[in-house]
């Protein structure tokens, strides 16, 4: 699917609420770009998947649904329960045609503004296992985000914050929540930070070569 999508020449009309894109500032965008650009690199997504079956995660949100890619991965197991969301409706509309090809019924999506829909989906959770933070690449909308999720997060749950060295802003939030009192260990992939709050755990910080 990776494959096919990243070919794909047909373009759409997007609404990015985030940072916006890398490689353009163009709300029409090509299919083939968005994969190429904008989706989770197949190993990172393949290490999310195996954290997921590692920690036995089964409650599970992805913050930035593009076009489903990374979501497949992290829904593999029928037994966890996805919910990601999405800003763009036609980008969602994409992506759900993608988890109903794969027969996916372990993935709920939610559309519009995650600055709003998010705080409202929060308070139906009793605790998050795994949050996977690729949405908004600004500092104030990831440590709101943060600040949101961190209170439903338990001993063993992980936090993915995606590309914490995209910019000045994605670097300062990073350093600022590492120091967090809560946050026990966390680990630089350089793709992404890693944030776990288990007690038991040494406070440390390490970069690693992934």
């Amino acid at each position: 699917m990776r494959f096919q999508l990243t070919h794909s020449r047909k373009a759409i009309e997007i609404t990015d609420f985030g940072a916006g894109s890398r490689v353009t500032k163009k709300t029409n965008r090509s299919i083939g770009g968005i994969a190429k650009f904008a989706s989770t690199p197949s190993k990172f997504s393949r290490f999310l998947s195996r954290a997921i079956d590692h920690f036995g995660y089964t409650n599970i949100i992805e913050l930035g649904t593009s076009l489903g890619i990374n979501t497949l991965y992290l829904s593999q197991n029928e037994d966890n329960q996805v919910t990601t969301f999405e800003g763009d409706p036609t980008i969602a509309i994409i992506a759900q045609e993608h988890f109903d090809s794969f027969g996916r019924k372990n993935i709920k999506t939610i559309v519009g503004n995650i600055d709003y829909t998010l705080p409202k989906h929060i308070q139906s959770l009793n605790h998050i296992d795994l949050a996977y933070l690729d949405a908004n690449h600004r500092y104030d909308p990831t440590l709101h985000y943060y600040e949101l999720i961190q209170p439903l997060t338990h001993e063993k749950s992980m936090m993915a914050i995606d590309d914490i060295h995209w910019s000045k802003e994605m670097n300062k939030a990073w350093h600022e929540l590492k120091k967090r009192p809560e946050v026990t260990l966390s680990i630089d992939l350089f793709e992404a930070g890693l944030l776990f709050f288990d007690p038991n755990l040494q406070k440390a910080d390490y970069i690693l070569k992934f």
